[in-house]
Protein backbone atom coordinates (compact mmCIF):
# COMPACT_ATOMS: atom_id res chain seq x y z
CA UNK A 1 0.00 0.00 0.00
CA UNK A 2 2.99 2.39 1.09
CA UNK A 3 4.35 1.83 -2.18
CA UNK A 4 1.29 2.43 -4.19
CA UNK A 5 0.72 5.66 -2.33
CA UNK A 6 4.30 6.88 -2.97
CA UNK A 7 3.67 6.00 -6.76
CA UNK A 8 0.38 7.82 -7.12
CA UNK A 9 2.48 10.81 -5.30
CA UNK A 10 5.12 10.97 -7.80
CA UNK A 11 2.84 10.33 -10.75
CA UNK A 12 2.56 13.80 -11.13
CA UNK A 13 5.66 14.90 -10.83
CA UNK A 14 7.72 12.66 -12.99
CA UNK A 15 4.82 13.59 -16.03
CA UNK A 16 5.76 16.99 -15.30
CA UNK A 17 9.17 16.48 -15.28
CA UNK A 18 9.05 14.32 -18.82
CA UNK A 19 7.31 17.18 -20.22
CA UNK A 20 9.92 19.82 -19.48
CA UNK A 21 12.70 17.82 -21.05
CA UNK A 22 10.48 17.16 -23.96
CA UNK A 23 10.12 21.32 -23.99
CA UNK A 24 13.83 21.77 -23.82
CA UNK A 25 14.78 18.68 -26.78
CA UNK A 26 12.74 21.24 -29.00
CA UNK A 27 14.15 24.42 -27.53
CA UNK A 28 17.22 23.83 -28.31
CA UNK A 29 16.69 22.19 -31.54
CA UNK A 30 14.99 25.46 -32.40
CA UNK A 31 18.41 27.43 -31.33
CA UNK A 32 20.07 25.47 -33.44
CA UNK A 33 18.30 26.19 -36.39
CA UNK A 34 17.67 29.57 -35.52
CA UNK A 35 21.52 30.27 -34.98
CA UNK A 36 21.53 28.45 -38.82
CA UNK A 37 19.60 30.38 -40.46
CA UNK A 38 21.17 34.01 -39.08
CA UNK A 39 24.81 33.13 -39.97
CA UNK A 40 23.50 32.23 -43.66
CA UNK A 41 21.49 35.80 -43.64
CA UNK A 42 24.75 37.51 -42.12
CA UNK A 43 27.09 35.18 -44.86
CA UNK A 44 24.47 36.51 -47.73
CA UNK A 45 24.55 40.28 -46.27
CA UNK A 46 28.58 40.21 -46.50
CA UNK A 47 28.53 38.48 -49.81
CA UNK A 48 25.87 41.72 -51.35
CA UNK A 49 27.97 44.26 -49.38
CA UNK A 50 31.02 43.21 -51.39
CA UNK A 51 28.95 43.68 -54.62
CA UNK A 52 27.82 40.04 -54.53
CA UNK A 53 31.29 38.10 -54.16
CA UNK A 54 32.73 36.87 -51.08
CA UNK A 55 34.52 39.16 -48.72
CA UNK A 56 38.76 39.52 -49.98
CA UNK A 57 40.76 36.90 -47.82
CA UNK A 58 44.05 39.02 -47.80
CA UNK A 59 45.81 35.63 -45.57
CA UNK A 60 45.29 33.37 -49.02
CA UNK A 61 46.46 33.34 -52.28
CA UNK A 62 44.53 33.61 -55.58
CA UNK A 63 43.23 30.08 -55.57
CA UNK A 64 39.61 30.29 -57.11
CA UNK A 65 38.53 27.87 -54.21
CA UNK A 66 39.73 30.42 -51.98
CA UNK A 67 36.69 32.59 -52.29
CA UNK A 68 34.65 29.49 -50.83
CA UNK A 69 36.05 29.99 -47.52
CA UNK A 70 34.65 33.22 -45.22
CA UNK A 71 37.01 33.90 -41.94
CA UNK A 72 34.28 32.00 -40.05
CA UNK A 73 35.32 28.89 -42.09
CA UNK A 74 38.94 29.28 -42.20
CA UNK A 75 39.29 29.83 -38.22
CA UNK A 76 36.90 26.51 -37.89
CA UNK A 77 38.00 24.61 -40.36
CA UNK A 78 41.83 25.86 -39.57
CA UNK A 79 43.73 22.23 -38.61
CA UNK A 80 42.02 20.79 -41.78
CA UNK A 81 43.79 23.54 -43.91
CA UNK A 82 46.86 23.23 -42.04
CA UNK A 83 46.86 19.55 -43.74
CA UNK A 84 49.00 19.80 -46.75
CA UNK A 85 47.38 17.12 -48.39
CA UNK A 86 43.68 18.47 -47.67
CA UNK A 87 44.35 22.21 -47.38
CA UNK A 88 41.62 24.79 -48.87
CA UNK A 89 40.70 22.80 -51.75
CA UNK A 90 39.73 19.67 -49.83
CA UNK A 91 37.74 21.51 -47.41
CA UNK A 92 36.17 23.54 -50.72
CA UNK A 93 35.04 20.31 -51.74
CA UNK A 94 33.45 19.10 -48.61
CA UNK A 95 31.54 22.62 -48.11
CA UNK A 96 30.37 21.92 -51.98
CA UNK A 97 29.43 18.26 -50.99
CA UNK A 98 26.22 16.61 -50.14
CA UNK A 99 26.46 13.52 -47.94
CA UNK A 100 23.19 10.80 -47.06
CA UNK A 101 23.34 8.63 -44.46
CA UNK A 102 21.00 6.22 -44.07
CA UNK A 103 20.10 5.03 -40.55
CA UNK A 104 20.45 6.93 -37.11
CA UNK A 105 21.77 4.28 -35.01
CA UNK A 106 25.30 2.70 -33.93
CA UNK A 107 27.19 3.20 -37.14
CA UNK A 108 25.12 6.93 -38.32
CA UNK A 109 25.85 8.60 -35.09
CA UNK A 110 29.25 8.35 -34.73
CA UNK A 111 29.24 9.25 -38.61
CA UNK A 112 27.01 12.05 -38.72
CA UNK A 113 28.72 13.93 -35.91
CA UNK A 114 32.28 14.10 -37.67
CA UNK A 115 30.66 14.59 -41.32
CA UNK A 116 28.63 17.83 -39.18
CA UNK A 117 32.04 18.51 -37.85
CA UNK A 118 34.15 18.16 -40.86
CA UNK A 119 31.95 21.07 -43.22
CA UNK A 120 29.78 18.88 -45.34
CA UNK A 121 27.69 21.63 -47.10
CA UNK A 122 24.59 19.29 -46.82
CA UNK A 123 23.74 16.41 -44.93
CA UNK A 124 21.02 14.42 -45.10
CA UNK A 125 19.64 11.69 -42.09
CA UNK A 126 17.32 8.92 -42.93
CA UNK A 127 15.76 7.06 -40.55
CA UNK A 128 11.98 6.24 -39.35
CA UNK A 129 12.70 5.09 -35.45
CA UNK A 130 12.05 6.48 -32.16
CA UNK A 131 15.26 6.91 -29.66
CA UNK A 132 15.10 4.05 -26.88
CA UNK A 133 16.72 3.61 -23.67
CA UNK A 134 18.79 0.49 -24.97
CA UNK A 135 20.25 2.61 -27.81
CA UNK A 136 22.25 5.21 -25.40
CA UNK A 137 25.41 1.98 -24.80
CA UNK A 138 26.24 2.94 -28.39
CA UNK A 139 24.06 5.59 -30.86
CA UNK A 140 25.81 8.17 -29.05
CA UNK A 141 24.49 11.63 -31.05
CA UNK A 142 21.19 10.61 -28.92
CA UNK A 143 20.54 11.47 -25.37
CA UNK A 144 18.21 10.62 -22.55
CA UNK A 145 16.07 13.91 -23.19
CA UNK A 146 15.17 12.64 -26.33
CA UNK A 147 14.18 9.05 -25.47
CA UNK A 148 10.86 8.49 -27.24
CA UNK A 149 11.48 11.16 -29.74
CA UNK A 150 12.08 10.50 -33.30
CA UNK A 151 15.91 9.42 -34.49
CA UNK A 152 16.24 11.95 -37.25
CA UNK A 153 14.81 15.24 -34.50
CA UNK A 154 17.54 13.78 -32.29
CA UNK A 155 20.37 13.24 -34.72
CA UNK A 156 19.52 16.80 -36.67
CA UNK A 157 19.75 18.78 -32.91
CA UNK A 158 23.11 16.98 -32.25
CA UNK A 159 24.47 18.27 -35.72
CA UNK A 160 23.36 21.37 -36.05
CA UNK A 161 24.70 21.96 -31.76
CA UNK A 162 28.31 21.00 -33.05
CA UNK A 163 28.06 22.92 -36.62
CA UNK A 164 25.45 25.66 -37.08
CA UNK A 165 26.54 26.64 -40.38
CA UNK A 166 25.59 23.53 -42.43
CA UNK A 167 21.87 22.42 -44.08
CA UNK A 168 20.63 19.24 -42.02
CA UNK A 169 17.51 17.73 -43.91
CA UNK A 170 15.47 15.49 -42.34
CA UNK A 171 14.16 12.20 -43.75
CA UNK A 172 11.80 10.95 -40.92
CA UNK A 173 10.55 7.38 -43.05
CA UNK A 174 11.51 4.09 -43.69
CA UNK A 175 13.47 3.97 -47.05
CA UNK A 176 11.98 1.79 -49.60
CA UNK A 177 12.01 0.84 -52.99
CA UNK A 178 9.24 3.16 -53.76
CA UNK A 179 11.14 6.61 -51.90
CA UNK A 180 14.76 5.73 -52.24
CA UNK A 181 15.35 6.92 -55.82
CA UNK A 182 13.70 10.22 -54.92
CA UNK A 183 15.79 10.23 -51.38
CA UNK A 184 18.94 8.99 -52.95
CA UNK A 185 19.07 11.06 -56.27
CA UNK A 186 19.34 14.17 -54.26
CA UNK A 187 22.81 13.30 -52.67
CA UNK A 188 26.61 13.32 -53.83
CA UNK A 189 27.60 10.14 -51.73
CA UNK A 190 25.61 7.90 -49.47
CA UNK A 191 26.51 6.02 -46.37
CA UNK A 192 24.79 2.75 -45.24
CA UNK A 193 24.74 2.66 -41.73
CA UNK A 194 21.63 0.44 -41.64
CA UNK A 195 21.63 -3.73 -39.85
CA UNK A 196 19.92 -5.39 -41.88
CA UNK A 197 20.86 -7.37 -45.44
CA UNK A 198 17.79 -6.89 -47.25
CA UNK A 199 18.61 -2.67 -46.69
CA UNK A 200 21.98 -2.88 -48.22
CA UNK A 201 20.85 -5.08 -51.39
CA UNK A 202 18.51 -2.00 -51.79
CA UNK A 203 21.11 0.65 -51.22
CA UNK A 204 23.73 -0.77 -53.09
CA UNK A 205 21.24 -1.56 -56.18
CA UNK A 206 19.75 1.88 -55.99
CA UNK A 207 23.32 3.44 -55.86
CA UNK A 208 24.11 1.48 -58.81
CA UNK A 209 21.10 2.60 -60.83
CA UNK A 210 21.84 6.47 -59.72
CA UNK A 211 25.69 6.41 -60.11
CA UNK A 212 26.30 6.98 -56.74
CA UNK A 213 29.31 6.21 -54.45
CA UNK A 214 28.16 3.90 -51.51
CA UNK A 215 29.95 3.53 -48.19
CA UNK A 216 29.02 0.46 -46.32
CA UNK A 217 29.66 -0.25 -42.95
CA UNK A 218 28.56 -3.34 -40.31
CA UNK A 219 29.35 -3.93 -36.80
CA UNK A 220 27.99 -7.25 -34.80
CA UNK A 221 29.39 -8.50 -31.76
CA UNK A 222 33.11 -7.81 -31.62
CA UNK A 223 33.37 -7.16 -35.31
CA UNK A 224 33.33 -4.70 -38.04
CA UNK A 225 33.85 -4.44 -41.33
CA UNK A 226 34.05 -1.63 -43.85
CA UNK A 227 33.94 -0.83 -47.64
CA UNK A 228 33.10 1.44 -50.49
CA UNK A 229 31.18 0.06 -53.82
CA UNK A 230 30.54 1.38 -56.56
CA UNK A 231 33.15 3.95 -56.83
CA UNK A 232 35.11 4.30 -60.13
CA UNK A 233 34.64 1.18 -61.67
CA UNK A 234 34.70 -1.11 -58.38
CA UNK A 235 32.16 -3.61 -57.42
CA UNK A 236 28.68 -3.01 -55.98
CA UNK A 237 27.37 -5.47 -53.24
CA UNK A 238 25.54 -7.81 -55.18
CA UNK A 239 29.20 -8.13 -57.30
CA UNK A 240 30.20 -9.89 -53.84
CA UNK A 241 27.07 -11.09 -52.79
CA UNK A 242 25.02 -12.47 -56.08
CA UNK A 243 22.58 -15.00 -54.07
CA UNK A 244 21.52 -13.88 -50.67
CA UNK A 245 22.47 -15.47 -47.38
CA UNK A 246 20.89 -17.68 -45.50
CA UNK A 247 17.82 -16.05 -43.18
CA UNK A 248 20.06 -18.02 -40.12
CA UNK A 249 23.15 -16.31 -40.85
CA UNK A 250 21.59 -12.56 -41.08
CA UNK A 251 22.11 -11.31 -37.50
CA UNK A 252 21.27 -8.31 -36.24
CA UNK A 253 22.57 -6.43 -32.89
CA UNK A 254 19.03 -6.34 -31.38
CA UNK A 255 19.81 -10.29 -31.48
CA UNK A 256 23.23 -11.16 -30.89
CA UNK A 257 25.07 -8.16 -28.98
CA UNK A 258 27.15 -5.90 -30.07
CA UNK A 259 29.75 -3.68 -27.63
CA UNK A 260 28.61 -0.34 -28.38
CA UNK A 261 32.15 0.71 -29.35
CA UNK A 262 33.07 -1.26 -32.21
CA UNK A 263 29.57 0.30 -33.99
CA UNK A 264 31.74 3.51 -33.16
CA UNK A 265 34.99 2.85 -34.53
CA UNK A 266 33.37 1.51 -37.86
CA UNK A 267 31.02 4.78 -37.78
CA UNK A 268 33.74 6.89 -37.88
CA UNK A 269 35.56 5.09 -40.76
CA UNK A 270 32.87 5.54 -42.80
CA UNK A 271 32.50 9.26 -42.32
CA UNK A 272 36.42 9.50 -43.10
CA UNK A 273 35.85 7.44 -46.55
CA UNK A 274 33.26 9.81 -47.35
CA UNK A 275 35.23 12.55 -46.48
CA UNK A 276 38.01 11.29 -49.10
CA UNK A 277 35.41 10.44 -51.18
CA UNK A 278 34.52 14.41 -50.80
CA UNK A 279 37.01 16.80 -50.75
CA UNK A 280 38.88 14.14 -53.41
CA UNK A 281 41.99 13.22 -51.33
CA UNK A 282 43.30 10.20 -50.25
CA UNK A 283 42.42 6.55 -51.88
CA UNK A 284 38.65 5.22 -50.57
CA UNK A 285 38.76 1.74 -49.90
CA UNK A 286 37.30 0.44 -53.31
CA UNK A 287 38.04 -2.70 -54.22
CA UNK A 288 39.17 -3.61 -50.74
CA UNK A 289 37.51 -4.40 -47.10
CA UNK A 290 38.75 -3.43 -43.55
CA UNK A 291 38.20 -5.97 -40.56
CA UNK A 292 37.71 -5.14 -37.42
CA UNK A 293 38.18 -7.44 -34.75
CA UNK A 294 37.91 -5.68 -31.46
CA UNK A 295 38.77 -8.34 -29.05
CA UNK A 296 42.75 -8.77 -30.29
CA UNK A 297 42.51 -5.26 -31.30
CA UNK A 298 43.33 -6.22 -34.87
CA UNK A 299 42.60 -4.47 -37.81
CA UNK A 300 42.77 -6.06 -41.73
CA UNK A 301 42.92 -4.77 -45.12
CA UNK A 302 42.10 -7.60 -47.47
CA UNK A 303 41.46 -7.52 -51.31
CA UNK A 304 38.24 -8.48 -52.67
CA UNK A 305 36.21 -9.15 -55.89
CA UNK A 306 36.81 -6.98 -58.56
CA UNK A 307 33.32 -5.99 -60.20
CA UNK A 308 31.21 -8.86 -61.55
CA UNK A 309 30.61 -8.17 -65.67
CA UNK A 310 27.89 -10.65 -65.06
CA UNK A 311 26.62 -8.91 -62.01
CA UNK A 312 22.42 -8.68 -61.89
CA UNK A 313 23.07 -4.74 -60.61
CA UNK A 314 26.04 -3.95 -62.47
CA UNK A 315 27.18 -6.17 -65.15
CA UNK A 316 27.37 -5.55 -68.77
CA UNK A 317 24.11 -7.05 -69.37
CA UNK A 318 21.99 -5.79 -66.89
CA UNK A 319 18.14 -5.00 -67.10
CA UNK A 320 18.70 -2.87 -63.85
CA UNK A 321 17.02 0.31 -64.67
CA UNK A 322 14.74 2.94 -62.05
CA UNK A 323 11.78 1.22 -63.04
CA UNK A 324 13.05 -2.22 -62.43
CA UNK A 325 14.33 -1.36 -59.31
CA UNK A 326 11.09 0.01 -57.73
CA UNK A 327 9.08 -3.24 -58.59
CA UNK A 328 12.22 -5.40 -57.12
CA UNK A 329 10.73 -7.47 -54.04
CA UNK A 330 13.56 -6.93 -51.87
CA UNK A 331 11.48 -8.79 -48.79
CA UNK A 332 11.01 -11.66 -50.76
CA UNK A 333 14.28 -11.99 -52.71
CA UNK A 334 15.93 -12.15 -48.95
CA UNK A 335 13.09 -14.22 -47.63
CA UNK A 336 13.03 -11.16 -44.46
CA UNK A 337 11.62 -8.19 -43.96
CA UNK A 338 13.38 -4.63 -44.40
CA UNK A 339 12.11 -3.33 -41.29
CA UNK A 340 13.86 -4.27 -38.23
CA UNK A 341 10.97 -5.82 -36.38
CA UNK A 342 11.65 -8.97 -34.59
CA UNK A 343 10.74 -12.44 -36.59
CA UNK A 344 7.77 -13.76 -35.41
CA UNK A 345 7.56 -17.78 -36.02
CA UNK A 346 4.31 -20.00 -36.01
CA UNK A 347 5.23 -23.36 -36.09
CA UNK A 348 2.68 -24.90 -33.63
CA UNK A 349 -0.69 -25.82 -33.26
CA UNK A 350 -2.52 -23.87 -30.56
CA UNK A 351 -3.19 -26.36 -28.47
CA UNK A 352 0.79 -26.54 -28.47
CA UNK A 353 1.07 -23.04 -27.20
CA UNK A 354 -0.01 -21.32 -24.17
CA UNK A 355 -0.05 -17.46 -23.59
CA UNK A 356 2.48 -16.17 -20.79
CA UNK A 357 -1.07 -14.63 -19.12
CA UNK A 358 -2.04 -18.09 -19.03
CA UNK A 359 1.45 -19.60 -17.83
CA UNK A 360 1.12 -16.38 -15.10
CA UNK A 361 -1.95 -18.35 -13.68
CA UNK A 362 -0.28 -21.60 -13.68
CA UNK A 363 2.46 -20.12 -11.37
CA UNK A 364 -0.15 -18.60 -9.18
CA UNK A 365 -2.11 -21.65 -8.74
CA UNK A 366 1.03 -23.34 -7.78
CA UNK A 367 0.34 -26.25 -10.35
CA UNK A 368 2.84 -28.87 -10.69
CA UNK A 369 4.75 -28.24 -14.01
CA UNK A 370 8.44 -28.24 -15.36
CA UNK A 371 9.77 -24.99 -17.01
CA UNK A 372 12.57 -25.54 -19.39
CA UNK A 373 14.46 -21.99 -20.79
CA UNK A 374 16.44 -22.47 -23.91
CA UNK A 375 18.03 -19.55 -23.83
CA UNK A 376 21.87 -19.44 -24.17
CA UNK A 377 23.73 -19.76 -20.56
CA UNK A 378 24.50 -15.67 -21.01
CA UNK A 379 21.10 -14.80 -22.03
CA UNK A 380 19.73 -16.44 -18.72
CA UNK A 381 22.45 -14.86 -16.67
CA UNK A 382 20.49 -11.86 -17.18
CA UNK A 383 17.24 -12.59 -16.40
CA UNK A 384 15.00 -15.81 -15.56
CA UNK A 385 11.83 -16.77 -14.29
CA UNK A 386 11.73 -18.47 -11.23
CA UNK A 387 12.53 -22.43 -11.01
CA UNK A 388 12.99 -22.17 -14.70
CA UNK A 389 15.68 -24.84 -16.02
CA UNK A 390 18.52 -23.75 -18.30
CA UNK A 391 18.79 -26.11 -20.90
CA UNK A 392 19.77 -24.04 -24.24
CA UNK A 393 18.35 -25.06 -27.33
CA UNK A 394 21.99 -26.23 -29.07
CA UNK A 395 22.20 -28.77 -26.13
CA UNK A 396 18.65 -29.86 -25.73
CA UNK A 397 19.34 -33.46 -27.85
CA UNK A 398 22.24 -34.19 -25.42
CA UNK A 399 20.73 -33.27 -22.15
CA UNK A 400 16.92 -35.06 -22.28
CA UNK A 401 17.54 -37.11 -19.34
CA UNK A 402 17.71 -33.51 -17.26
CA UNK A 403 14.32 -32.99 -18.54
CA UNK A 404 13.26 -36.54 -17.97
CA UNK A 405 14.75 -35.94 -14.18
CA UNK A 406 13.18 -33.08 -13.58
CA UNK A 407 9.71 -33.93 -14.48
CA UNK A 408 10.49 -37.04 -12.23
CA UNK A 409 11.39 -35.45 -9.04
CA UNK A 410 8.14 -32.93 -9.58
CA UNK A 411 5.79 -36.14 -9.96
CA UNK A 412 7.53 -37.82 -6.66
CA UNK A 413 6.96 -34.19 -4.91
CA UNK A 414 3.40 -34.49 -6.17
CA UNK A 415 1.90 -37.68 -5.27
CA UNK A 416 -1.29 -38.42 -6.74
CA UNK A 417 -0.56 -35.65 -9.40
CA UNK A 418 -1.87 -37.70 -12.25
CA UNK A 419 0.79 -35.79 -14.95
CA UNK A 420 3.36 -32.91 -15.16
CA UNK A 421 3.14 -30.42 -17.71
CA UNK A 422 6.14 -29.52 -19.38
CA UNK A 423 6.61 -25.64 -20.64
CA UNK A 424 9.11 -24.25 -22.41
CA UNK A 425 10.43 -20.24 -22.50
CA UNK A 426 12.83 -18.18 -24.09
CA UNK A 427 13.07 -14.44 -25.03
CA UNK A 428 10.81 -14.19 -27.84
CA UNK A 429 8.68 -17.15 -28.89
CA UNK A 430 10.72 -18.77 -31.59
CA UNK A 431 13.37 -21.39 -30.18
CA UNK A 432 10.97 -22.13 -27.64
CA UNK A 433 8.42 -23.77 -30.67
CA UNK A 434 11.46 -25.35 -31.80
CA UNK A 435 12.54 -27.24 -28.88
CA UNK A 436 8.69 -27.90 -28.39
CA UNK A 437 8.98 -29.29 -31.90
CA UNK A 438 11.67 -31.81 -30.79
CA UNK A 439 10.54 -32.22 -27.66
CA UNK A 440 7.31 -33.72 -29.20
CA UNK A 441 9.03 -35.84 -31.62
CA UNK A 442 11.02 -37.40 -28.90
CA UNK A 443 7.99 -38.36 -26.74
CA UNK A 444 7.13 -35.31 -24.28
CA UNK A 445 3.52 -35.40 -25.90
CA UNK A 446 2.53 -32.98 -23.53
CA UNK A 447 5.30 -30.43 -23.80
CA UNK A 448 3.80 -26.87 -24.80
CA UNK A 449 5.67 -23.20 -25.42
CA UNK A 450 4.99 -20.12 -24.12
CA UNK A 451 3.91 -17.33 -26.62
CA UNK A 452 6.05 -14.66 -26.77
CA UNK A 453 8.56 -15.44 -24.57
CA UNK A 454 9.72 -13.55 -21.95
CA UNK A 455 9.06 -10.53 -23.98
CA UNK A 456 5.56 -11.33 -23.30
CA UNK A 457 6.26 -12.04 -19.94
CA UNK A 458 7.30 -8.22 -19.27
CA UNK A 459 4.73 -6.81 -21.50
CA UNK A 460 2.07 -8.29 -20.19
CA UNK A 461 2.54 -9.46 -17.01
CA UNK A 462 5.17 -8.22 -15.17
CA UNK A 463 6.00 -5.09 -16.42
CA UNK A 464 9.30 -4.42 -13.39
CA UNK A 465 10.44 -7.86 -15.50
CA UNK A 466 13.79 -6.35 -16.89
CA UNK A 467 13.25 -6.60 -20.88
CA UNK A 468 16.52 -6.39 -23.38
Amino acid sequence: MESTARDNDASPILAELQSLKDSKSVIEHKISVLESQLREIDLRNEIVSNGGSCPPISTLNSNPANGLLSPDMIHRYSRHLLLPSFGVEGQANLLKSSILVVGAGGLGSPALLYLAASGVGRLGIVDHDLVELNNMHRQVIHTEAYIGQPKVKSAAAACHQINSTIQIVEHQEALRTSNAIEILSQYDIIVDATDNAPSRYMISDCCVVLGKPLVSGAALGLEGQLTVYNYNGGPCYRCLFPTPPPTTACQRCADSGVLGVVPGIIGCLQALEAIKIASAVGEPLSGRMLLLDALSARIRIVKIRGRSLQCEACGENTTFTQQYFRDFDYEKFMQTPLSVSSLKLNLLPPESRISSMEYSKIVRDDEPHVLVDVRPAHHFDIVSLPKSLNIPLSNLEARMLEISSALKKVEEENVGVSSVQLYVVCRRGNDSQMAVQYLQKMGFDSAKDIVGGLESWAKDVDPNFPSY
